[in-house]
């Protein structure tokens, strides 16, 4: 029920911002884009599903609806509706429900539909109402609440961390929350945020502080993250013309697990620099004390704050080269050593019109036979997206 009001909110909000210049002057806002994108997949499956090299084309459609309702009021709707057909969709049976999953307290995944070769969905990442008067904030709702600060792994995200191997999500997920702000000066704040799950020990809450000094803005942040303890902070700065910063989390269960090892540490360090030709390096250093995840999917894969990544020892980097000013070349790549197994992503986006972009990417993993990259396959994909 309250999916369907929200789609025919959505046709109406949708037919109302078609006039909006004439009708709404500046308080209805409506940008997004439309995306086209082949990929190939190489996936070492399990039988029966064992089909070497997999295709699939994805289009989506991506709105972001601002609705300024008062000088102190703000309505935000982003949402995306996906098209998806070719071999996952026919020949494995569980790809349908890995993408019909809302993960926020309210389900708001809408599987459109489902056919033998295709399917549709929608899921909106941002549905909240925000107030804002003098040094005070308060958004209640769907919502990105970014802690992180590093660009790889973000330990510091309680809320809705991401994956940097998710190359088709440039937004980012959200979550169910209530969030309150409030700015202490110019370059410190309180925050306050609680994102309850439909289980007790799937909530997080948690409290912020975030505040500069002599030169780096830090943060230190405290709280219940899926019936764990969770304590850390984190930094930004520079030293001389690199850019210093890093992430530390403290994950310890509440209720004793019958002896096993209850604690998690988790420190991620990175640097950056932008050299005088326009290279960007990035270089980051992550230990994760439990280890890492057991497996990787190409497939709807999802991290966790308390466990980030897929080894206990990682390091990743991007080089970042403007061959033109429409031409941008990446180069992104990790390495895991106790999992004997590495990583490879070389990308090339290409400005074909002021609103038209063309980009094409691959991903490569490689492992031995007992990491958690030894089935994780290699992808390699293309997208044209026009946005207004």
């Amino acid at each position: 029920m309250i999916k369907n009001l929200l789609f025919i909110l959505m046709i109406l909000l949708l037919g109302s911002s078609m006039q909006a210049n004439a009708q709404l002057g500046d308080k209805l806002n409506l940008k997004g884009y439309v995306q086209g994108m082949p990929l190939w997949i190489n996936a070492d499956l399990p039988e029966p599903y064992d089909a070497g090299s997999l295709w699939e084309l994805r289009l989506q459609n991506r709105l972001d609806l601002q609705y300024y309702i008062s000088e102190n009021w703000t309505f935000s709707w982003e949402m995306r509706t996906r098209f998806f057909t070719g071999d996952l969709v026919r020949d494995i049976p569980f790809y349908a429900e890995s993408i019909d999953i809302d993960q926020g307290y309210f389900n708001f995944s809408w599987l459109i539909a489902d056919q033998d070769n295709w399917m549709m969905h929608y899921i909106p990442d941002r549905l909240y109402l925000d107030w804002t008067k003098s040094d005070w904030s308060v958004r209640i709702g769907r919502q990105r609440i970014n802690w992180g600060i590093n660009n790889f792994t973000n330990p510091n995200d309680l809320f809705n961390i991401y994956s940097f191997y998710d190359f088709d999500y440039p937004e980012r997920p959200g979550t169910d929350a209530i969030r309150i702000q409030r700015y202490t000066g110019a370059f410190s704040r309180w925050e306050l945020a609680v994102s309850p799950g439909r289980e007790i020990d799937n909530s997080v809450a948690a409290l912020m502080y975030a505040f500069n000094t002599k030169g780096y803005d830090v943060q230190v942040l405290g709280g219940y993250y899926h019936d764990r303890l969770a304590i850390g902070g984190g930094w930004a700065g520079s030293i001389s013309q690199t850019g210093f910063k890093g992430e530390v989390m403290l994950f310890s269960d509440l209720v004793e697990d019958n002896g096993n090892e209850t604690a998690n540490i988790i420190l991620t360090v990175s640097a950056d620099h932008m050299f005088s030709n326009s290279i960007y390096l990035l270089v980051e250093a992550l230990y994760n004390q439990r280890g890492g995840q057991d497996t990787f999917l190409l497939i709807g894969e999802r991290l966790s704050a308390d466990n980030p990544s897929f080894s206990r020892y990682q390091l990743t980097g991007q080089v970042n080269y403007p061959f033109s000013p429409i031409l941008n070349g990446t180069l992104a790549a990790g390495v895991y050593p106790d999992e004997e197994a590495a990583y490879l992503s070389p990308s090339f986006t290409f400005s074909m019109l002021q609103n038209l972009d063309l980009m094409l990417l691959a991903q490569i993993f490689a492992g031995s036979e007992e990491s958690a990259f030894a089935n994780a396959g290699n992808i390699i994909a293309g997208s044209i997206t026009w946005s207004f």
